[in-house]
């Protein structure tokens, strides 16, 4: 069992007048913040504050790059070409880190968002793109993903921190993938059942698929999603029975 797990959520998705989520109660519950770069969500002035906001509890900021697709959330698939989602990845990245820096803190990771979390599990020229703009960033930040993924595959190769995540409140295939949105059951949302899935992923390293099958899991972090209802229940319910199985949590990333 390991002795520490991260727990990372989405925040700072908010635009405008639309408010989604509770990023204030939730940043003093998890250890990383996967904070919107305008692209699926957030504006500039609400991700100035979420980025203060994780500055001052202590929370490191991590850079959730996705599709340009507000209107669709970022769960949408685009076929972009490889070279052109490399820039955008670049051009989030770079954006976040300034409003980061002058609230204080840095962009420490990337992790996908969305569609393109999803589409980098399999999609190989979309996961290297991915990977060729944190090359070109330096190669000090780490990448955030699925275990078995493309995309990590490549930021291993790259010489990159490939950290592997699971996700709390989504239900899995049987091939240790998320179950489709659109499919029944595919979000969780009672936190006690959420809060067992947590403790078995990270103290027995497994995870019960959507049809029953044991799934072995290998996690540096655990995802809980901040627009899901109940997202703040949920999170103390798991920061809870983690610290009843003696399990620390800690970000996987260092603060800059």
């Amino acid at each position: 069992m390991p002795a520490t797990v991260d727990l990372n959520a989405d925040l700072g998705e908010s635009l405008g007048t639309w408010v989604l989520g509770d990023d204030e109660a939730l940043l003093p519950l998890v250890t990383s913040a996967n904070v919107a770069c305008g692209f699926h969500a957030g504006d500039p002035s609400t991700l100035r504050r979420t980025c203060a906001g994780a500055a001052a509890a202590g929370v490191v900021v991590g850079a959730q790059v996705g599709y340009p697709d507000l209107a669709g959330f970022g769960r949408r698939f685009l076929d972009m070409e490889p070279a052109e989602l490399t820039d955008a990845v670049l051009y989030q990245v770079g954006a976040l880190d300034a409003l980061a820096r002058v609230a204080g803190t840095r962009v420490a990771y990337v992790k996908p968002h969305g569609a393109l979390y999803n589409a980098v599990v399999t999609h190989e020229a979309q996961a290297a793109a991915v990977v060729r703009a944190l090359v070109e960033l330096g190669g000090d930040l780490p990448l955030l993903g699925l275990p078995g993924s493309a995309v990590l595959r490549h930021a291993e190769r790259a010489g990159l921190r490939a950290v592997r995540e699971a996700f709390a409140d989504r239900a899995y295939t049987a091939a240790g993938t998320l179950l489709p949105r659109r499919e029944p059951g595919s979000v969780l949302h009672d936190p006690a059942q959420v809060a067992g899935r947590v403790v078995r992923m990270v103290a027995d390293g497994e995870v019960v698929a959507a049809d029953g099958t044991v799934v072995p899991l290998d996690v540096e972090s655990v995802c809980l999603h901040g627009d899901t209802p109940g997202a703040v229940a949920t999170a103390r319910a798991v920061r809870e029975a983690l610290a009843g199985r003696g399990v620390a949590v800690r970000p996987f990333a260092a603060a800059p």
